[in-house]
Parts: C-alpha cells; structure tokens; sequence
C-alpha cells in the first residue's frame, strides 16, 4: 500500500522540477453546473501534463547504473513527454514507444526533450508490449506510465497541492487513464481530508476500470475508441485497481461528443487548452454526470493539455455546429448563372458568413437543370441559424439542416 510519507518524500523530490501549477477559479463553470468550481490546470505543467511528477520521481530513484544503461517507457503521448524531459534532467538516455496513432504534436514534443520514439501498434497496450519486448533485447530500465508505487506517488503530489490551496475542496474530479494520478491522490486526500468525495471520469469509449470495478476483477477492454488518448488504457494497473476500489467513491463515463464539448468549453469559456484526458472531468460536470452538492467547493483536475492544433481546429468546427455557430445547409438552385448569388444576397441580408460552400450535381441526383448547394454558415446563436432558414424558405428555397444546435453556447 502507498502511504501518505512516500507522496511527501516525492514532493520534496520534485522541489525546482515541476512547477506548483495554478487553481483556478471558474465563474462561469460554477454558474453553468452550479456549487463553486475550480480549476487545478496542470496543464501549465512542465511537458504539458501532471505526468512529469511520476516520471521523474521513479527515474530519480534508480540506481546511476540502471539510469546509465538506458530508460524505457511506452505511452499514448503524455508519459512520453514526462519521461523524455525527466530523462533530460537526470541525463539518461530514454526510448519511448508510442501507439501508430500517436498525435504528432506529443511525438514530435517527446522528439524535442531528446527521446529516441518507436512508432509501433494500435493502442497504448500494444506499444506496452514492444516495448517489454525492446527492453529485454536491450536490458533497458523500465519506467511504467502508472503501475509502480513510486510513480503513483509522484502523481499524488498533485493531491497535496489542491489540498494546500483549497482546504475545504468538497469533491474532486480527477481524469482516469490507467488510474496512477487518481490512485495518487486519493492516497494524500484520504489521509488528509478523509470527508472529500473523490469522482473518476473515464471515456466511454475505453472503460477498462469502471468495468473492473462492476466485475469485481480486472477486465481488458478489447478496442480502445476514444478522443482521449491520454487515458485510453485497455487494462487496469495492478496497483492502481485496488487503490481505485478503496479510495474512490465513484467511476463515471463521458462519450466523444461530450468530450469534444469538454474541449471547446474549456477555451471558450475558461481561456485554457485542454486535450481530451485533460477535459473529461468538465465534461462530467457539464452533462450532469457529476453534480455539486449544495454550496461545496468541487475541484476538477485539468492534467493536460497537449492537443494537435489540426486535430483541435476539427473539434472545434464540430462542437461549432452542435452550438448553432456553424449551420450545415443543403438546397438547390436553378443550374443558370445568377441564381446562386441570389441565394447569398439573402444570406448577407441576414448578417451570416459563408465558411465553405460547394455545387452537387449527380451525387445529389438533383434535377438535370438544377444544381445541389452545400454550405457552411457561421451565424451569432442557434436563434440567428433559424431566422436564416427562415427567410430563405420564405424566398422559395428547399433547405435541408444538417444536425440542429443542441449544446448553449
């Protein structure tokens, strides 16, 4: 068992290595879902994510021969970044294998803190293995992303801090991968405000330890499908099970559309950039799958925020379109020079952008003499995307709405 001592003497360790990241408190987020929300934005941490504290207090622990003949990890991408930089600092020379389906921004990243990066498999659990594999070719050390008791403890750093900084924190809402930064903190959080309601946020797509924890045993999930790559983990750590299932008062999943909604919300709203793992915990409170209680202060651990800038631009466009800020249109017009423009001189009338628009012919099987259009229009709100519609049904014009808004803006 992981005791509050070891998390202290973590702490101590990782004194001038990460950086006490900021609290932040959320108006808006606490008007939206109600009680009084905070924001623990770890990540502004070192390498982007809490993952740095883990990392570099099992690395620091080793031995100089094990550091010397090498370091290797496997990771869907945060791991890898804490482990790379940690690597820097102790100077070690690290390997980390990385999923096929790693987001380039965390590859390239890890790149840059001097890891050498192995692309191999599908999901994390498949790099996991070829990396045992290379380790054992190799007589690498081996530093796991959770399962490992001083890893656990460099996560429940994190712990301490919110406790530090919000001493009567009600309920905390922590991100659950494969369960080292929950397992982490409800050790500290336990020990030191044992009345404090711990949730778990994991992916829908990926519910490797909410699953475990209805069956009573662990359970592998056969295919990971989830935004949140940070914490798509098909088998639950045997450390961090058990501590999930003593310390945790409730697992609860967010799917990939409140994901998304998650992200956007994040910097819309709260002006911070958050990856799928990092976000999920908003989500939660954002869907009504967590809910404060009555006048409690509730903190929501944001562990990262190493998102591609492509992959965010596309969530972002989606979540849009879910708000009514971006409308989907399809109609047709006369295939005759003029009627097109005439159709957008309504559209400017009514103050929408035109984002993207494209002629369908044969693929619409519209009529020979008439041409399929297909726009996307940024509008002010759902109500403006309607009053758009409106007019031009008004003016004759067949429109067909791809999706309706559904999420406030």
């Amino acid at each position: 068992m992981i005791e509050l001592a070891a998390i202290k003497a973590a702490r101590c360790g990782l004194e001038g290595i990460t950086v006490n990241t900021p609290l932040l408190a959320s108006d808006r987020l606490s008007e939206d879902v109600g009680g009084k929300v905070w924001l623990k934005a770890e990540n502004t941490q070192r390498a982007g994510s809490f993952k740095l504290r883990g990392a570099y207090t099992k690395m620091a622990a080793l031995a100089p021969a094990e550091r010397a003949r090498g370091i290797i990890a496997h990771s869907a991408g945060n791991h890898a970044q804490g482990v790379a930089l940690a690597a820097q600092l102790l100077g070690a020379p690290a390997t980390v294998v990385m999923p096929e389906y790693a987001p380039l921004a965390k590859v390239v990243a890890t790149k840059r803190f001097g890891a050498h990066v192995v692309l191999h498999g599908q999901s994390f659990d498949d790099a996991g293995a070829h990396a045992r594999m290379l380790q054992e070719q190799q007589g690498l050390t081996y530093v796991h992303a959770f399962d490992d008791p001083l890893t656990v403890a460099g996560q429940g750093t994190l712990g301490l801090e919110i406790l530090e900084a919000l001493p009567d924190v009600g309920t905390l809402v922590v991100p659950i991968g494969g369960g080292g930064l929950i397992g982490g903190i409800g050790v500290a959080v336990r020990a030191l405000k044992p009345t404090t309601r711990i949730i778990g946020v994991q992916a829908e797509g990926c519910p490797s330890i909410r699953l475990s924890l209805t069956a009573g045993k662990p359970v592998v999930v056969p295919e990971a499908r989830t935004i949140a790559d940070g914490i798509a983990v098909k088998k639950p750590g045997g450390i961090t099970l058990p501590l999930i299932r003593d310390l945790v008062d409730d697992v609860v999943t967010v799917d990939e559309d409140e994901i998304a909604r998650g992200i956007v919300y994040a910097l819309q709203n709260l002006r911070l950039v958050a990856e799928g793992a990092g976000a999920v915990g908003i989500a939660a409170l954002l869907t009504g799958k967590v809910r404060p209680r009555a006048a409690e202060q509730v903190c929501v651990v944001l562990s990262g925020g190493n998102i591609d800038a492509n992959f965010l631009a596309r969530v972002i466009e989606q979540v849009l379109v879910k708000q009514g800020r971006y409308i989907v249109l399809h109609t047709s017009v006369p295939d005759r020079p003029g009627n097109l423009s005439r159709m957008l001189d309504h559209i400017a009338a009514e103050g929408a952008n035109v984002i993207d628009i494209n002629h369908r012919r044969a693929a619409w099987q519209v009529p020979v003499d008439r041409t399929g259009i297909e726009m996307i229009l940024e509008v002010r709100d759902e109500a403006h995307g309607q009053a758009i519609v409106q007019r031009l049904e008004a003016a004759g014009y067949c429109i067909d709405r791809v999706g309706v808004g559904e999420y406030p803006n």
